[in-house]
């Protein structure tokens, strides 16, 4: 009992008052439902004719006569689509009304007037589907779709009307980040579509305080997982395009502050990318979910916006380039204390690249559920860290909870070495240090524990690295790892994520040490 005291209260004292309070609101919704009248607020429901530049097509999810694939799971609706299907958790019932298959080259106006005019008939038993943050991504979807094919259709305004009231009065401030600017975005959408002065008035200030909030220093969105950073910025390259192409009176400002986020974030995006187009799949990111940098540079190009670039900094992350590898470091703290949900116990982790393709790795994710998977994927041992006494750096839990958590309490860099430590196992007195140094073909990390209790270091190789120990030494195609004081090392198999509900077996190699450990990668 006091064990789960403990962790609701490390938990729950980092949450702002505001998330409680709207917590609070949303679990009285869910309870009683969120009622309005669909049929007395229709009668504002005039629509303005928009203009928009070519945006970015969405990877093939609809893949025909209700035939539709998200996460990698294909589903069937043979009779009639279900809006509500729960078999596959519910980011796979999320995807489905997002709507974002609209966007699909293959996809024509008759068939996507179809698909929404089938939402619409069962508008009022959707669930899931009608919680803030699909609603948001789907009034996008379909206003671009409509403006697109320049479709008028009283229906689909009427219920789209219908679904923005609803957005507005349930904005998700109890979970913040990236759901409030998703909500954000989404309004300035309806606002401009409808011509919506109360509903522009609420976007502008959601999006002014949350994008100052949200996008740090350097360019990172703050949530410091790459894959939403890039959605945020598709989210943004969108909003640019809206108020570019249909200019009203006053709205210059917030134009020009999402232009210079979008530069900032961009530049950001360009120095964590790895020079073969792959993003890192840092926290809570996974493989085709999100547009590659590519597809959002074009876009940006587009719309003439230049990128920003600043020294990688409030991060936490450094990316290191030399002839022969690239190197990316993290070491910041694990995101924003009131909303980690996306964090991993990751401090000191670290991906690298050798010739253009991966080689250490992080193992990224494939599930949202709320399961051993999932605990898996966001544990210290699923990253190239160390652990002490199989202790977590950062209590990770429930799925998107995080408890206690590790914090930087020394950083020192310069052209050649980074040394940092970090608190995440003052519990068990002890504090990890650690020191990388780079050379044009070699790497050296050093870790140092301030106790002798029992530590494990961990390595991940990409699926495609086949590697050999040789006493202390690891050897492969692409040099050798020299492992000093180690006490024993074993390789085993983990599952790497290509995806969601998509794995691939690959090695680790798992270091047992006492006090120091001294790693040192010799590439060819």
């Amino acid at each position: 009992m006091l064990r789960q005291f403990l962790l609701y209260y490390h938990t729950m004292k980092h949450l702002r008052w505001v998330q409680i309070r709207y917590r609070v609101i949303h679990n009285l919704n869910q309870f009683i439902g969120h009622r309005f009248s669909f049929a007395a607020n229709e009668r504002k429901c005039t629509t303005v004719q928009l203009v928009l530049a070519k945006s970015i097509d969405s990877t093939v999810s609809y893949l025909g006569n209700n035939v539709f694939k998200f996460l990698n799971i294909k589903r069937s609706f043979f009779l009639s689509i279900n809006w509500n299907e729960q078999a596959h958790g519910k980011l796979w019932v999320y995807n489905l009304n997002y709507f974002e298959y609209l966007s699909q080259t293959d996809l024509d106006k008759k068939e996507g007037l179809i698909l929404i005019h089938d939402f619409i008939d069962n508008e009022k038993t959707i669930k899931d589907g009608m919680e803030s943050f699909p609603l948001s991504l789907r009034g996008v979807f379909w206003i671009k779709f409509l403006v697109k094919h320049q479709v008028k259709d009283t229906a689909i305004d009427r219920s789209l009307y219908r679904q923005y009231i609803k957005l507005s009065n349930c904005p998700e401030y109890h979970l913040m980040g990236n759901h409030l600017l998703e909500n954000a975005f989404s309004l300035l959408f309806g606002a401009y579509y409808f011509n919506q002065k109360q509903w522009l008035k609420q976007a502008k200030s959601m999006l002014i305080e949350e994008l100052e909030e949200q996008i740090l220093e350097d360019g990172a969105h703050f949530e410091l997982s790459p894959m939403y950073h890039h959605l945020m910025l598709y989210r943004l390259l969108d909003a640019i395009n809206l108020l570019q192409n249909n200019k009203k009176t006053g709205d210059g400002d917030l134009l020009q502050l999402l232009r210079q986020k979008a530069g900032l974030m961009l530049g950001w995006m360009l120095q964590i990318t790895f020079a073969n187009g792959d993003m890192p799949m840092l926290n809570d990111s996974a493989l085709n979910i999100a547009p590659t940098a590519a597809a959002l540079m074009r876009y940006a190009n587009r719309l003439n916006i230049k990128r920003t670039i600043k020294s990688l900094s409030e991060s936490g992350y450094r990316k290191i380039l030399k002839p022969a590898y690239e190197l990316l470091i993290d070491a910041g703290n694990i995101g924003p204390d009131y909303i980690p949900g996306h964090a991993h116990s990751d401090t000191f982790n670290f991906i690298l690249y050798h010739k253009n393709q991966p080689l250490i790795v992080d193992t990224g994710i494939s599930t949202y559920e709320k399961n051993e998977r999932r605990n898996i994927e966001r544990s210290t041992f699923s990253h190239n860290t160390v652990m002490v006494d199989r202790q977590e750096q950062s209590k990770i839990w429930g799925g998107f909870r995080v408890a206690q958590r590790a914090k930087i309490i020394l950083l020192n860099e310069n052209e050649n070495s980074l040394i940092a430590t970090h608190d995440g196992y003052q519990a068990i007195a002890t504090t990890h240090q650690r020191q990388f140094i780079y050379h044009d073909n070699r790497i050296e990390i050093s870790d140092y524990l301030t106790s002798d209790k029992p530590a494990q270091a961990f390595l991940h190789f990409h699926p495609n690295i086949s590697i050999q120990l040789i006493k202390n030494r690891i050897e492969g195609v692409f040099g050798s790892i020299q492992l000093t004081n180690a006490v024993k090392i074993s390789l085993e198999s983990y599952e790497y994520a290509l995806g969601y509900n998509k794995t691939q077996r690959a090695t680790k190699v798992i270091i047992q040490f006492k006090e120091s450990l001294i790693t040192s990668i010799q590439l060819s």
